[in-house]
């Protein structure tokens, strides 16, 4: 790789680390204008739908607690922004992926031209992004999946990705989850008075460990078909590009 090349990566690299492990709004936004994406994001879908999903699964881990909703949501609401955070991070890295993939943007291109004439792909805002009634598109959408899974397998680049900001993040607002969360009061009855004290919840070791783990599993899961629906949705924009209305 040629230094240029190598400088440029780096900045990339370090604009992103800056955003996940830092929280520096900016990197993104300078990340975006050095990705040409800034002005060329046609359809923004991030639903930040991981949250949600651990929100669900640390609640299950706690369930032989007293209201494990709200402790669940407590937790959640600790490090919701730091995984909405890697949540953006792997849409804008999936839309790169496919913004720049001038192989599959031309085999969608055919697919579009076969099924649509010239003048109605002038018009249209949408193309295959969210068509899955098209057996033709939805093998060329398995097939691009399949060659992102491939990849992954061989570097393993989003997966340490997710293990290093877990652990550096994530691991560390759990160890210390009691300082975050606000004490619940707990309502003591006697035959003559009750009195209202604070108790902190008091997580054992266990529990935490299980939660990480759920967290970690929940991001493999999740984040990486978040790269792959926007990557599609990338796919589908550029060749739209091609026809501007």
């Amino acid at each position: 790789m040629p230094a240029s090349a190598v400088k440029l990566w780096e900045l990339y690299e370090g604009l992103k680390n800056r955003f996940l492990f830092n929280n520096d709004i900016n990197s993104i936004y300078i990340l975006l204008s050095l990705y040409d994406l800034e002005e060329n994001i046609s359809n923004i879908y991030p639903q930040y739908i991981c949250t949600r999903n651990i929100n669900n699964r640390i609640k299950n881990i706690l369930k032989d607690r007293n209201n494990p909703s709200a402790t669940s949501r407590a937790i959640t609401k600790v490090i919701h922004e730091d995984i909405d955070r890697i949540e953006l991070c792997f849409y804008l890295e999936g839309y790169k992926y496919g913004f720049y993939n001038n192989k599959w943007i031309n085999v969608l291109e055919e697919m579009a031209l076969k099924y649509f004439d010239l003048d109605i792909l002038y018009e249209k805002k949408y193309l295959f992004h969210f068509n899955y009634n098209n057996n033709e598109v939805n093998k060329i959408r398995r097939n691009i999946r399949d060659e992102i899974e491939y990849k992954e397998k061989e570097t393993r680049e989003y997966t340490d990705l997710i293990d290093i900001f877990a652990n550096k993040v994530i691991r560390p607002k759990l160890k210390n989850i009691d300082n975050y969360i606000d004490r619940q009061l707990k309502l003591e009855f006697n035959p003559h008075e009750f009195n209202i004290k604070e108790e902190k919840i008091n997580f054992t070791d266990e529990e935490l460990d299980k939660v990480y783990n759920a967290i970690i599993r929940e991001l493999n899961k999740n984040l990486m078909n978040i790269f792959k629906d926007s990557c599609w949705y990338a796919l589908n924009d550029r060749v739209l590009k091609r026809y501007p209305y």
